[in-house]
């Protein structure tokens, strides 16, 4: 029944986009029959309205982009997901940008230089304005990183912001970061969007923000466009096309379906393996995969009564088969994990050792924890309490519910009571941040360096520790690591600290995330990121 509605659903999507291709189609008919009768006054046929000669070639003034979720703030320090991230890029710039082998490159701070292992210096662009008029000057900049460090503002991802002491307006043009000790991945975080300084007297400053970025806000309906169109006062020259419009696709096949149709431009992961494969072959469009930068795993809730038990948590790790999810449900897309570092990071080791996929060893476990089905009943009970575990992902992801579904049933194969609930990403990543979960689906993108992951999510203090996960041990070990300036010492600390996450699963990784870009050949200029980021959109257009 689910496949029929889902069928149905399909068809009334591909119904809809083709009714808006065919009046697209007799709009362009009646123009064209209209310029025919007309004078053009004047106007070379070879020649735009605005006067742009492109030798017949006329670039079109908008970029359309297809999105499964929608950004649900502009505001960099609120950004929660890579799909805000990737908006914000439009609207602000930080002091540096990670280029395509991720390396800092000068962005608002034009250069910057090193006083001793914990004192860094940084030298502003002069002239800089924001959208409104404004300055741009140092105390932006120190305006925007004290409030990530401000306990009492709900910033995200502070942690990776928490070895930085303070900040220092030297004069105009000039920012020092005096930090608590040696923080290698520092230049890895500093990509932050500047605000200006009375952002917070703006009210609702993340719907109507206000940065030095190439484009500026035009219009937002949420969960369905973001307009954006150029700040003609941009210091690092004028984007190549006037306006990006963002929509919000969640459906895989339907956001295919809109690139083919030429309602958008560019779509991106996540993506089904059968459209990509078909897509392929498809010579209007580009098919760009990459190894990606991220992961997808499972949250163990360790409030919950069940799941605080590390026993139940490895026997539950036995039962689930990533070999059978990377393979029939990402067709080797997406590769099976055995690591919370990623196999492209410096840290990665092959020796790190991960739970297998064996039922009888899993049902074994959990035995030797109490849970056995006493009552022949079929399902695995303790102290008359039934093994009930609630997992959960969001909607947007066909590939998650389908994953979260497979578990479901392996689990209840090995005698264990699982549901399912999903929710649109707001409101899952609402209860992820609230702890309202036992079992969840997600995932983690643009993992530059492993401190982001293996400190934010499971150190103590942690931003993204939503399994409230505490190991001592482990804390000293990332602690240690990020203030090292030593690679080698910081990897072999990362190695050690990996493991200690695999042995006491407070998440459990499922695979290595690809990154899918499809893009129409029609656009020039474009360099696809390997996180994902827009950033290259600004050199881009699209040509008739």
């Amino acid at each position: 029944m689910k496949f029929i509605i889902y069928l149905i659903k399909q068809m009334r999507g591909e119904y809809e986009m083709k009714k808006r291709l065919l009046c697209f189609v007799l709009v362009i008919i009646l123009v064209l029959l209209t310029a025919c009768g007309t004078s053009n006054n004047g106007q070379s046929k070879n020649q735009s309205s605005n006067g742009n000669v492109t030798g017949g070639n006329v670039a079109r003034d908008v970029i359309k982009i297809g999105l499964d979720v929608d950004s649900g703030t502009i505001d960099p320090r609120m950004a929660n997901n890579v799909t805000t991230k990737r908006v914000i890029e439009f609207v602000f710039d930080g002091l540096v940008q990670l280029n395509e082998n991720l390396e800092p490159i000068p962005m608002l701070a034009e250069k910057w230089e090193q006083k001793d292992d914990k004192t860094w210096v940084f030298h502003l662009r002069k002239g800089v304005k924001f959208h409104d008029g404004s300055d741009f000057t140092a105390e932006d900049v120190k305006y925007t990183y004290d409030t990530m460090l401000d306990p009492n503002f709900p910033a995200v991802g502070r942690s990776n912001y928490t070895s930085i002491k303070e900040i220092v307006v030297i004069d105009s043009n000039t920012v020092q970061f005096n930090l608590k000790h040696p923080y290698a991945p520092l230049f890895s975080v500093l990509d932050l969007g500047i605000i200006p300084s009375e952002a917070d007297s703006i009210k609702d400053f993340g719907s109507k923000p206000i940065g030095t970025g190439p484009y500026k806000l035009l219009e937002w309906q949420k969960n369905s466009k973001v307009l954006f169109t150029v700040n003609d006062s941009y210091w690092n020259g004028n984007p190549k096309t006037k306006n990006i419009e963002i929509y919000i696709i969640p459906d895989n096949s339907t956001r295919i379906a809109a690139l083919e149709a030429g309602d958008v431009d560019l779509i991106h992961s996540p993506l089904s393996s059968q459209d990509v494969e078909r897509m392929k072959n498809n010579n209007k469009f580009t098919v760009y995969k990459t190894s990606g930068l991220g992961l997808t795993f499972l949250y163990y809730n360790q409030n919950s009564e069940i799941l605080k038990d590390k026993d139940v948590r490895i026997g539950l790790a036995h039962l689930i088969d990533k070999e059978t999810i990377s393979s029939s449900i990402y067709h080797s897309l997406d590769t099976p994990a055995t690591s919370v570092i990623l196999p492209t990071s410096w840290a990665y080791s092959d020796k790190t050792t991960s739970y297998k996929y064996d039922e009888s060893k899993g049902r074994e476990i959990l035995a030797k924890a109490g849970w056995t089905d006493t009552d022949g009943d079929g399902f695995l009970d303790k102290n008359g309490k039934k093994l009930s575990i609630k997992l959960s992902t969001h909607t947007e992801d066909p590939n998650r519910i389908q994953t979260i579904e497979y578990i479901q049933n392996l689990f209840t194969k090995n005698g264990i009571d699982a549901s399912v609930t999903t929710n649109e990403w707001a409101t899952f990543s609402s209860d992820m941040e609230n702890g309202k979960f036992e079992i969840a689906m997600a995932g983690l993108l643009n993992i530059f360096d492993p401190d982001k992951y293996l400190y934010g999510s499971f150190h103590k203090e942690g931003g993204l520790n939503y399994q409230k996960y505490s190991n001592p041990e482990y804390d000293k070990l990332v602690e240690v690591a990020r203030a090292s300036s030593n690679r080698e010492e910081r990897a072999e600390m990362y190695r050690k600290a990996a493991q200690i996450i695999n042995d006491d699963v407070p998440q459990q990784v499922l695979l290595y995330q690809a990154y899918i870009a499809i893009y129409s050949n029609n656009m020039e200029g474009y360099v696809p990121h390997p996180s994902g980021s827009f950033r290259s959109l600004i050199n881009a257009q699209i040509k008739k």
